[in-house]
């Protein structure tokens, strides 16, 4: 060896050591606990994809369940109202089936009452028994239907017809046979009329 050589310490010529065990350990653990943190990351971001995902169905989950409950109560209301209405028209018409039976004894009153020779006071009797009749059946809302100067298909039931006499219009009402009735707004029997027709 030279003269340099030996007087030099060891340390400082020998080649440079590793570090010491425990900064070797150090620098692992931090190793291990960016790669922990990073893996911790990435399942962190995963969960929060997830859960972003599982907010977002149970959104539209939330949102159709709404909107079935708006439609469900909607037709509610919709079936609640039409049978109110159904019931209000049950209890309104309900007289009319016993109104239109009562009809033929008002019309074998009318026949009646323009039979000729009938007695005076007999024709009296019955034409005050027809108006109570009639009056008790318009409390019920029994109406005559009115006597129109033409035809109307609505109305009136044509069984006979003849032709227009001059300066008669066609469709004109000759003669009324039987009476028409109304039960409130709606027609209970059409009046049976003669009709003029022009050719």
């Amino acid at each position: 060896m030279s003269e340099i050589d030996k007087s030099m310490p060891e340390s400082a010529v020998a080649p440079a050591a590793a570090p010491p065990a425990g900064e070797q350990e150090e620098a692992a653990a931090r190793n291990g606990a960016g790669e922990a943190e990073d893996a911790g990351a990435l399942r962190a971001a995963q969960e929060l994809e997830q859960a972003r995902a599982d907010r977002d169905r149970a959104v539209q989950e939330r949102d159709a369940l709404i909107d079935r409950l708006k439609r469900t109560q909607a037709e509610f209301e919709n079936i609640r109202r039409r049978l109110y209405k159904e019931k209000e028209e049950v209890v309104q018409y309900a007289a009319s089936d016993t109104v239109e039976s009562l009809l033929p004894i008002i019309d074998d009153f009318e026949r009646a009452l323009e039979t000729e020779g009938i007695d005076p006071e007999i024709k009296k009797g019955l034409e005050l028994i027809r108006k109570r009749l009639l009056d008790a059946l318009a409390r019920t809302g029994l109406r005559e239907v009115e006597q129109h100067e033409r035809f109307d298909p609505h109305l009136h039931y044509a069984v006979d017809r003849a032709p227009a006499a001059d300066g008669q219009e066609d469709q004109a009402i000759l003669e009324v046979y039987q009476k028409g009735y109304r039960f409130k707004d709606r027609l209970l029997r059409a009046s049976m009329v003669k009709v003029a027709v022009k050719e």
